[in-house]
């Protein structure tokens, strides 16, 4: 038993320092911080498949050590350009919707942090999926609010979107806060659109699937496991992480 909690405890502090790590330094001054690209996606030019990817990176300032900012990007087959579909909670200052499609790089850093990707779908059938995306994105409702915490935030939007497209087996980590956000309802699917969940307005609640695996919501923090690995707050996935389909047969 002691060694099981002084295990917690660890882990707990561990967790800690790697996020702060993770949102000091180059990141002090988001005016400047960089939005470059870091190269897990494709030219367009370079690549005329469909594709689907979706990704995630610390926020900014003290909230990264929390939690992180996801979005979703797509190229339809033969698409010059990637369009990114993603929730800004500070357009609510001069629009009226805080669901915003836009062309931009898919995986460039925001504002500092490095993205992670999360899923990804290629080839034939995906257009019909970039639909269904789209569709959902612009279906959203609740593009008139924005809460960092329980929701509806950016990870709301992307667990919505997950949710109507669950053939993108999303598996969102546990510092995706607000992904459990059901708004009234209390029963619902997990955010990966398979299984179930049962959530109390984002702060209480469990979700089982295959996709998602077990996982028990506290007060907007995570703790689970999935087919990728331990669920932890603050540190996210412990573990294998996602890979391609093609990459994990062969491991």
């Amino acid at each position: 038993m002691r060694r099981s909690a002084a295990f917690v405890w660890f882990a707990l502090v561990a967790a800690v320092v790697l996020a702060a790590a993770s949102c000091t330094g180059a990141r002090s001054d988001w005016r400047t911080a960089s939005r470059e690209p870091v190269g897990l996606a494709p030219a367009p030019a370079e690549v005329k498949d469909a594709m689907v990817q979706v990704y995630g990176a610390r926020t900014i300032g003290a909230k990264g050590l929390f939690g992180v900012h996801t979005w979703v990007a797509v190229k339809p087959t033969g698409a010059p350009q990637w369009t990114v579909y993603e929730v800004l909670g500070w357009r609510l200052r001069w629009a009226p919707s805080v669901v915003v499609v836009h062309e931009r790089a898919p995986d460039g850093r925001w504002f500092g942090a490095e993205p992670e990707l999360y899923a990804q779908r290629r080839g034939p059938g995906v257009d019909a999926l970039i639909a269904r995306i789209d569709q959902a994105a612009r279906s959203y409702p609740y593009g008139a609010e924005y809460r960092a915490w329980p929701g509806p935030n950016s990870n709301t939007f992307t667990a919505w979107i997950a949710r109507a497209v669950p053939e993108l087996e999303l598996d969102l980590p546990a510092t995706a806060i607000g992904k459990d956000y059901l708004g009234a309802s209390i029963l619902g699917a997990a955010p990966s659109g398979s299984g179930y969940q049962l959530s109390l307005i984002g702060l209480l609640g469990v979700a089982v699937s295959d996709i998602d695996g077990l996982e028990l919501n506290l007060l907007g923090l995570n703790f689970g496991v999935s087919r990728n690995g331990l669920k932890l707050p603050m540190l996210g996935r412990v573990g294998r992480g996602w890979l391609p389909p093609a990459e994990a047969a062969t491991r």
